[in-house]
């Protein structure tokens, strides 16, 4: 019965708020949902044709999100081990809103995989006992297997921590910390087993590099903190909850780190193609200069290059990041920026030229942005809720003694 009363609070404390404003988010992400829906039902009743697609080009913007997100969810991990592992107090205070974007992203990468399959029944075709998984055969297997491990990870963890205060009790170390150290290390596989499901496709040679799993990671240690430090910014703005200042200065000092590094790998990408005139070096060159008359990519990843940039000056200037207006700029153009690079500037180019040489461009229709919209959307509803739930059960204002 208490588990029931607990639902039943939470469901009442995400949904009723003193503030106009709360519901005003709330109605324009279910707005976005909506168009996510109108879209998707869209593509249901015509099919993948919908979308600008091909045989030549199959992943465009479902799979760059997907991607994206993975790294997102990844980054949580950077909260997670010095709050634990190293005891930081300040971080532990709001390493559960690092796990409950985590969740959310998971979710969103779930479902942008779903909807890239044109039919969503066919996912059936990959859970364990219904489908042929051919596990341990397959990387698409090992793929769905550690991003459902950790997104079951990262619902009990915070769920578990969560509910012990909402009851005013101590949490039992062995109900919870074996599962922090184990998703450390699964935090760091779905990255790892994402990249490798690129780098092992033999006939994309654009994809095949030992390196594609290190600058993975490393991009998603950039764009991740950015995220969070905009996060953190939001609730420390419009909640009682004061976030330390510290746990920001060593999200800034992460970017400070990863972003250039970031760079300094697509370099050796670069030298390596191009000095060599390597089997890529075509993918390479449509991506960063176009091939005659085909250059549809090349203003995106100079764009997204350009704006890491930007971004690397402002994280390494303390005049520069000390203005809070400025800093949280920085982090948005470090969210875009790797967002394209990792996005358009890597999926794209892997089916450019074609294995029999043809140059088919892609860009996403209409229907494929309506239904990122409503993911995004929904991405961003769930976190609110679950957030706006743990921040009154971490403040105190939701209690299982309270009316």
């Amino acid at each position: 019965m208490s588990y029931l009363n607990y639902w039943r609070a939470m469901i009442r404390c995400a949904l009723r708020s003193r503030s106009r404003g709360y519901y005003l988010w709330l109605l324009l992400l279910l707005g976005g949902c909506a168009v996510g829906v109108l879209g998707y039902s869209n593509q249901l009743r015509h099919g993948l044709v919908v979308t600008n697609l091909t045989s030549q080009v199959s992943w465009g913007a479902y799979i760059a999100n997907f991607t994206f997100l993975v790294g997102i969810a990844a980054a949580a991990v950077l909260l997670v081990v010095p709050s634990y592992a190293y005891d930081r107090k300040d971080v532990k205070s709001v390493v559960l809103f690092g796990e409950l974007m985590a969740i959310s992203a998971i979710v969103m990468c779930l479902a942008f995989v779903t909807v890239d399959l044109g039919r969503p029944d066919r996912i059936l075709h990959l859970m364990p006992f219904i489908g042929r998984m051919n596990f341990p055969h397959s990387v698409l297997a090992w793929d769905v297997i550690v991003l459902s491990g950790y997104l079951l990870l990262n619902l009990h963890i915070p769920g578990y921590l969560l509910y012990k205060r909402y009851r005013g009790e101590e949490p039992t170390r062995r109900y919870y910390l074996p599962f922090v150290f184990i998703s450390i290390g699964w935090a760091i596989s779905i990255h790892t087993v994402t990249a490798f499901l690129y780098s092992g496709l033999g006939g994309r040679p654009f994809w095949n590099s030992a390196i594609l799993a290190p600058r993975f990671l490393v991009s998603a240690f950039a764009s991740g903190p950015a995220l969070l430090l905009l996060v953190f910014a939001l609730i420390d703005r419009f909640s009682e909850l004061e976030v330390p200042s510290t746990v920001s200065t060593l999200l800034r000092k992460i970017i400070t780190f990863t972003l250039p590094l970031n760079l300094f790998l697509l370099g050796c990408e670069l030298f390596t193609e191009f000095y060599t005139d390597s089997a890529h070096l075509l993918s390479a060159s449509y991506l960063f200069f176009g091939i005659g008359k085909h250059k549809m990519l090349v203003p995106y990843i100079w764009s997204g290059l350009a704006l890491q940039v930007f971004s690397i000056v402002v994280f390494l200037h303390p005049r520069l990041y000390g203005q809070r207006l400025l800093l949280g700029l920085a982090a948005v153009v470090t969210v875009l920026g790797v967002w394209i690079e990792k996005g358009m500037g890597l999926i794209i180019p892997g089916f450019i030229p074609t294995p029999a040489g043809d140059l088919v461009e892609y860009t996403p229709s209409l229907s494929e942005f309506a239904v990122c919209l409503g993911i995004w959307s929904l991405g961003a509803l769930l976190f609110t809720l679950m957030a706006k739930v743990a921040l009154a059960i971490v403040t105190g204002r939701l209690r299982a003694n309270h009316p």
